[in-house]
């Protein structure tokens, strides 16, 4: 018994030590193979709009996914703009359920996401707020 629980506790420490910042990351929504989190944000009643800096020299991307959790979320519009200041408009208008995921073509992936801004409406007061975490796929 004490063999398997020093195996255990060896095994564990040599994780730790081999992936630092596992413990940090995996509060992070997971959103599959091939995205990178970028920032999550807290979508309330009174507020209908959310602007995210996107920060790093490694933020070419050629989609987004917005990862819904909480509460239903309607997505109307996200504006994109890119390091050389050029804005996208994309236009959603799209139901995102509790939980739900939604990803996003950009066709201007050649250059650096600076700034993402998106609007949105709550679904109503009794359902509560969604949290909306971005990642983005290089």
């Amino acid at each position: 018994m004490d063999i398997v629980r020093a195996a255990r506790l060896t095994v564990t420490a040599a994780l730790l030590t081999a992936a630092p910042g596992v413990c940090a990351t995996s509060a992070r929504p997971e959103a599959g193979t091939g995205w990178v989190y970028i920032a999550t944000t807290h979508a309330q009643h009174m507020n209908d709009h959310d602007t995210l800096l996107v920060a790093g020299p490694n933020s070419r991307f050629t989609a987004l996914q917005l990862r819904v959790t909480d509460a239903p979320l309607h997505m109307k519009r996200m504006m994109v703009t890119y390091d050389n200041r050029d804005a996208e408009n994309v236009l959603i208008n799209a139901d995102i359920p509790k939980n739900g995921v939604r990803a996003i073509h950009l066709p201007r992936s050649k250059r650096a996401v600076r700034k993402i801004e998106y609007w949105y409406d709550t679904k109503g007061w009794l359902r509560g707020t969604a949290d909306v975490a971005v990642y983005g796929r290089r």
